[in-house]
């Protein structure tokens, strides 16, 4: 099984993508390939812009990537509630090539943050819209506080409670 994982943030010290990699790891005989939000990063999108440059490479590459995989891994960053800016606006190119732009993959959400509610509410709003973009949804997992609850150094997550729970859900993209 090849499997995309990414972080729907720009930050070079994402934590969320130390999540999605971590969860990525937890499937076995697997090829993963981690995508970095930063090699995709495109014009705010607007129909203005969208009329002088048509549709991006970047957007088309991105959607590739998926299109190559046979699930897909996320984990959201959550600003002010919502996504990020880097991951709507790629989100928003990407939906111009195509509606389905998660390609009928099976996927497991994440989030984190530094607070106790772990990124809930993006994860929430993302759970509901993936299945509208051909993203077949099979599981998702909050991990809450991250900097109590895993251990960068190890690359894992502390709390044996959690780290069973994230394990389950990621399990979900084999069945």
């Amino acid at each position: 099984m090849n499997v995309v994982a990414f972080a729907a943030s720009s930050s070079k010290k994402s934590i969320n993508k130390k999540l999605a990699t971590y969860a990525a790891s937890l499937l076995e005989d697997v090829s993963v390939e981690v995508l970095d939000l930063n090699d995709y990063e495109l014009p705010l999108f607007s129909t203005d812009k969208e009329e002088e440059l048509g549709q991006p490479e970047l957007a088309k590459t991105f959607l590739e990537k998926l299109g190559n995989s046979d699930a897909i891994i996320v984990s959201f960053a959550e600003h002010n509630g919502s996504y990020t800016a880097a991951f709507k606006n790629l989100f928003d190119w990407c939906s111009r090539v195509t509606q389905k732009v998660y390609q009928d993959k099976p996927m497991v959400l994440l989030a984190t943050s530094p607070g106790a509610r772990g990124g809930a509410t993006v994860l929430s709003a993302a759970t509901n819209s993936m299945p509208h973009f051909a993203g077949d949804v099979k599981g998702s997992f909050s991990l809450p506080s991250f900097y109590d609850n895993f251990d960068a150094e190890k690359n894992e997550i502390t709390d044996q409670e959690l780290a069973a729970k994230l394990k389950q859900e990621v399990e979900k993209l084999n069945s």
